[in-house]
């Protein structure tokens, strides 16, 4: 990665999910979000362009992005660390996982 790839992704967040992880970032001030769905956008081709991109130090994603994504590119996304991807437990069915204000307040440093 070049030295210019580099300053292009410091700090820059990324979020990718559906509607209520993508509305709650874009409420805390992260503009680059990515709306996908069962029957949208393909969350896998879009979970491989922002990472591919270069832009962006951190990448949210939801646990419905995760389980898209082929065993090999999963494996290789979980590894990186530049740039950061954070998966996010969905807010459908047993909701026996961290809430999400815990895990932001945990993750991000931040009360929600």
């Amino acid at each position: 990665m070049s030295s210019k790839q580099k300053s292009e992704s410091k700090g820059l967040i990324a979020v990718i999910g559906e509607r209520e992880l993508v509305i709650g970032y874009r409420l805390l001030g992260i503009n680059e979000t990515f709306l996908v769905s069962e029957g949208g956008e393909d969350p896998y081709k879009t979970m491989e362009n922002l990472f591919s991109s270069h832009r962006f130090s951190m990448i949210i994603a939801s646990q419905f992005v995760r389980d898209s994504l082929p065993m090999l590119f999963r494996l290789k996304v979980e590894a990186s660390i530049n740039p950061l991807v954070l998966f996010m437990p969905s807010l459908k069915g047993d909701i026996h996982e961290e809430s999400i204000s815990s895990l932001a307040r945990r993750v991000l440093g931040i009360n929600v």
